[in-house]
């Protein structure tokens, strides 16, 4: 292993951009990831950036497996909608209109807004 190696990339430690509970997604800078524990806002914790996780999702919308989703920084939840929120990753499985949480896979990188 390299001198200048790390950590693996999974799991991040980040400032809390406001107070979090364990599973909650939140947007540090144009980095998303989901809290692994309890964190209280300005405090560093761990947070995945990568792998399967069940977030809150936008109601009123559906998705199909495989779609692109982004993370709602407003509403702090995930949706389908690319206008003015970020890329996190695509939709494991589906889900309806209804739903109020959708199974995600990380996509582990900062993405533009709206890409």
């Amino acid at each position: 292993m390299s001198k200048l190696f790390v950590q693996d990339g999974n799991f991040v430690t980040l400032t809390a951009p406001y107070a979090l509970t364990s599973g909650q997604g939140a947007l540090v800078g144009t980095l998303f990831g989901v809290a692994m524990s309890d964190i209280a806002n300005g405090v560093a914790g761990t947070f995945a950036i990568e792998g399967v996780h069940v977030l809150a999702k936008a109601t009123g919308i559906a998705w199909t497996q495989g779609a692109l989703l982004y993370w709602d920084n407003t509403n702090k939840n995930v949706t389908n909608v690319t206008t003015s929120n970020t890329r996190i990753g695509i939709a494991l499985i589906a889900a309806a209109s209804g739903d109020t949480t959708g199974t995600v896979r990380l996509n582990g990188t900062a993405a533009p807004t709206g890409a």
